[in-house]
């Protein structure tokens, strides 16, 4: 797929336009608890290779949704690519806030499935996908077409998905079999404001963490012991840009990407937070991150940069 055109680029950047960000900003090197940052896989900006989410295979490759390639891909590593999988494309895609069809939310079971979210504006392909090891990508739930599947967590002892919604600003359930997808929150807390909502998402202790973009918020949404979902608590504000994001060790500390300044934040479980990582050690645009024991994976996309899309790998300091 060609690079975005300069009116996507223009879409996504008037999506965010509410974070008020600086035109320019200042490059920040790594800080505790990271070090040596490394890139570990430059992607082809010109075929529309931006890693939108990540999920780690047990060898330590890691697994990305290219979203405007609508391709899943592998990188092992040794810093190799494989495309596994490439989505089809729809006929007119109207995509919510982006126009063009993107895959975006990605999680990883333990035989190896993939489940990862597609948007194209159209109800035929939008939902959440599978992909079996060694097989072809299929549909397992169908969203309405002016959604805008984003951040996706599995739970598998439960089986079920967890899908944010940025467009209309909502937690979907997912049965892991698939079928009818219901809407698990609705907490005001999740809606966008002037463009992203609810974007990254996690299952963590028996509650559900959300991002909101437009807001900068860190969100927890417990899980009732029926299953539906209680009030959003706010764990952390003042995130500027707030994309996915992961948990470190077993407690409620955690690593964000701050996509439109280049920038990863440590955020403690008391919601204070610092910036660990940015665009001098690599960033351009982070998406998501996924941590495994110590080390930190980050991709950055280059959606506003338009600079070297890459997969950047830093040790977390114990």
């Amino acid at each position: 797929m060609p690079r975005p055109s300069r009116r996507l680029v223009g879409l996504l950047a008037a999506a965010t336009a509410a974070l008020a960000l600086p035109a320019a900003t200042p490059a920040v090197a790594v800080a505790p608890p990271l070090s040596e940052p490394r890139i570990v896989a430059h992607f082809d900006l010109a075929r529309g290779l931006q890693p939108e989410n990540i999920a780690l295979e047990p060898d330590g490759s890691a697994d990305l949704t290219f979203s405007f390639a609508r391709q899943i891909g592998r990188v092992d590593p040794a810093g190799n690519l494989t495309v596994l999988a490439t989505l089809p494309a729809p006929a007119n895609p109207a995509t919510p806030l982006l126009g063009a069809a993107v895959v975006s939310g990605l999680a990883r079971a333990h035989d190896g499935t993939l489940y990862f979210g597609y948007a194209t504006g159209t109800a035929d392909l939008t939902g959440i996908w599978r992909l079996c090891p060694g097989g072809t990508p299929e549909r397992i739930s169908a969203f309405p077409a002016d959604s805008l599947p984003n951040g996706l967590a599995l739970d598998e002892r439960e089986g079920r998905l967890y899908s944010a919604d940025s467009a209309l600003g909502v937690v979907r359930s997912v049965p892991l079999d698939g079928g009818e997808a219901t809407v698990w929150s609705d907490d005001a807390r999740l809606r966008p404001t002037t463009g992203f909502g609810a974007n990254g998402l996690k299952a963590h202790h028996h509650a559900v963490w959300v991002g909101n973009t437009d807001t900068g918020t860190l969100l927890r949404l417990p899980i009732r012991d029926d299953g539906t979902a209680g009030p959003a608590e706010v764990r952390a504000t003042g995130l500027g840009g707030l994309d996915d994001f992961d948990f470190v060790g077993h407690g409620d500390n955690l690593i964000a990407a701050l996509n439109p300044s280049s920038e990863a934040a440590f955020i403690g479980a008391d919601g204070t937070h610092h910036t660990v990582l940015g665009a001098a050690d690599g960033l351009s645009n982070p998406t998501s991150v996924a941590v495994r024991g110590d080390a930190v994976y980050v991709p950055s996309a280059a959606y506003f940069t338009q600079t070297d899309p890459n997969l950047l790998l830093a040790t977390l300091e114990r």
